[in-house]
């Protein structure tokens, strides 16, 4: 039976019917005290005058009037994906060392894990082009936005003691010069994890002193001296992502999470550490209206942060939000020069753009390399 079939059964026999006043049971009892051939002439009647199959199948949810009462289709299609936002299958000697020496090493990467679609574009670059994204303290969250595919628990395993050590060797072996580091949430520690991120910071920076380390971090469920322990730790990055505009926080993040929690985290890091990059991300088409994300741009330049990244939100199972629109690619254009005249560092604005990628990454390598040979002489 069809899924839209189904459903003009549900609208006939008084099943699926928006709100409670055609009761299954009272329906029940009318139709047995009919005969069968007034059942049929009035199941007929019903298919005559009710709604086509095409009202359900071509709906966007909305629900539909029918006999005074308001129905509603089973389910709701997911957009297609349009052709800008189609890429290759990953492939490549690099590609293939990398997550051979991720998976030696017990190391969990964000580009896996979040089905990043840049996996094969990162992972795959030539010998000093290519990055990734480490992801630590474990594969799994305790927090449940309605837009990340990571998995959760309330009580996710303990960190792996080893992991900062195994990180920094790892990925001196790989050639790289810039390098993030993410983390799950983790609001079963009582520092939120910030002492490992800080410890894994510091074996990077010993296993090869010249490389460039970005943090990606959560929010610390706003315990700003969980903040101070890793924007102090040596790296050269900050960056923590608001994700969406502030009247959309409820709905796609965590209740645990908010918009002014991530902004007080982004300003304490700067405050921590004034010679910090602070970083934030976007995501588009979730239903933000135009001038909500302008200002959300307005709002972070207030609080000092140096770059933002915009990027097109991709549901990533059928569990989780709804893609509202596809952003086309002019339209990120026009988000860049916004906020390039807002007087941000750095822009990074795509449909395929992450809070950590590749071509950001390269730029902020030349600003920060320029820093400090300016500090030096």
């Amino acid at each position: 039976m069809s899924a839209q079939f189904a459903v003009g059964l549900r609208v006939l026999t008084g099943f699926g019917v928006a709100g409670r006043s055609a009761a299954p049971l009272a329906v029940s009892q009318r139709w047995k005290s009919a005969s069968a051939p007034d059942r049929l002439a009035e199941l007929r009647a019903g298919l005559e005058s009710g709604p086509a199959i095409d009202d359900f199948a071509l709906s966007d949810g909305d629900e539909i009037p029918w006999k005074g009462r308001a129905v509603r289709p089973v389910s709701t299609p997911r957009k297609r994906l349009p052709r800008w936002l189609k890429t290759d299958i990953p492939t490549g000697p690099t590609f293939n060392r990398i997550r051979q020496t991720v998976r030696e090493n017990k190391l969990s990467t964000v580009c896996e894990e979040a089905r990043c679609p840049n996996i094969g574009e990162c992972w795959g670059g030539a010998e000093g082009t290519a990055t990734a994204t480490i992801m630590v303290l474990g594969d799994t969250c305790t927090r449940a936005c309605r837009f990340c595919s990571i998995k959760t628990s309330r009580a996710p395993p303990p960190p792996d003691p080893n992991e900062p050590k195994n990180t920094g060797r790892a990925v001196a072996g790989w050639g790289l010069d810039y390098i993030v580091i993410t983390s799950v949430d983790r609001d079963d520690l009582p520092d939120g994890g910030a002492a490992h991120i800080a410890e894994t910071v510091r074996e990077i920076k010993k296993a090869k002193p010249v490389m460039l380390v970005e943090c990606l971090t959560p929010d610390f469920a706003g315990d700003m001296s969980a903040v101070d322990v890793v924007a102090t730790s040596g790296l050269d990055v900050f960056a923590h992502n608001i994700e969406t505009v502030e009247a959309l926080q409820s709905v796609v993040r965590d209740p645990r999470a908010n918009f002014e929690q991530s902004l007080q985290v982004l300003e304490r890091a700067k405050q921590a550490e004034p010679a910090l990059i602070t970083k934030t991300s976007i995501m588009l088409g979730l239903g933000e209206k135009d001038d909500e994300v302008v200002a959300a741009l307005k709002t972070l330049r207030e609080r000092g942060v140096d770059v933002v990244t915009f990027g097109q939100y991709i549901q990533p199972t059928k569990k989780h939000k709804k893609v509202v629109e596809y952003v086309h690619p002019d339209k990120f254009n026009e988000w860049q020069e916004t906020a390039d005249a807002l007087g941000f560092l750095y822009c990074a604005s795509g449909p395929l753009v992450r809070s950590s990628y590749k071509a950001g990454e390269f730029f902020l390598k030349g600003v920060l390399e320029k820093r400090k040979n300016n500090q030096s002489k």
